[in-house]
C-alpha cells in the first residue's frame, strides 16, 4: 500500500506541474524538459507514469473535471432544492474558484491552448448532458416547462451557458449582467416557460457570487 500511495503522489506532482506549466506557457510550448525541472524527478520517473505530454494533459483534464463535476452531480441530487435553482447551481459549480484551478482555466482561451479547450468541452459536454437532461425531466413533469427534446434542449443550454460564461471573469459588471439576463430570456423560450419564471428564482443566484 505503501508504495501505490506514493506513485499517486508522484503522478499529482507532475499533473500539479504540468496544470501551472501548461496554463502559463500554453500546452504546446510547455515541455517536458519544463515539467522535469518543475519537479525535480527524472525522465524515466515521467515516462514510467505518462507515455507522453498528451497523455499528462488528459490526466491533468481528467482530473480536473472530476473535481469540478462533482460539485455539478451534488448540486443535481439536492431534491429538496427547486429544480431551477439546482439548474443554475450546477453551471455556476463548472467555474473553478480554486486558486490554481481558476489560473488555468483563465489560461485555455488563447490560441496556443486550443487543444486544452476543445478536450474540456468535449469532456464536460458528455458528463453534464444526462445531468442536465434529468433537471429538464424534472421540469417538465412538474409542469414549469415543456420540450419533446430534453436531452436536445439540455445540450443546447450547456453549449450555451459555456460559451456565455466561459470568460465571465474578465467582463466587466454590465457585460455579466447582460449575459446572465440573455441566458434567462433564452432559456425561458427554448423550454416554453412563462416568461419571467426563472429570472427570479435564477438571477439572485448568480449574483450571489458576482458569478
Amino acid at each position: 500500500m505503501r508504495i501505490v500511495k506514493e506513485a499517486e503522489e508522484r503522478k499529482n506532482e507532475i499533473l500539479d506541474a504540468a496544470e501551472r506549466l501548461f496554463g502559463t506557457k500554453g500546452f504546446d510550448s510547455a515541455s517536458t524538459n519544463d515539467i522535469l525541472a518543475e519537479t525535480g524527478i527524472a525522465r524515466g520517473t515521467l515516462y514510467y507514469h505518462f507515455k507522453s505530454k498528451e497523455d499528462i494533459l488528459d490526466a491533468m483534464i481528467e482530473r480536473m473535471m472530476q473535481r469540478l463535476l462533482a460539485k455539478a452531480k451534488e448540486a443535481a441530487e439536492r431534491k429538496e432544492i427547486p429544480v431551477l435553482q439546482r439548474l443554475t447551481m450546477m453551471i455556476k459549480a463548472l467555474q473553478p474558484r480554486e486558486d490554481r484551478s481558476g489560473r488555468f482555466m483563465e489560461q485555455i482561451h488563447k490560441p496556443q491552448n486550443a487543444l486544452m479547450h476543445q478536450k474540456i468541452q468535449e469532456r464536460l459536454l458528455a458528463e453534464m448532458n444526462p445531468l442536465l437532461t434529468g433537471l429538464i425531466e424534472e421540469g417538465i413533469e412538474a409542469g414549469i416547462c415543456q420540450t419533446d427534446y430534453p436531452a436536445e434542449a439540455a445540450e443546447m443550454t450547456f453549449l450555451y451557458a459555456n460559451t456565455a460564461f466561459d470568460k465571465m471573469a474578465e467582463y466587466g459588471p454590465e457585460v455579466r449582467r447582460r449575459k446572465e439576463e440573455a441566458f434567462i430570456y433564452h432559456l425561458e423560450r427554448l423550454l416554453k416557460m412563462e416568461q419571467g419564471s426563472m429570472r427570479e428564482v435564477v438571477l439572485p443566484l448568480f449574483q450571489e457570487e458576482g458569478a
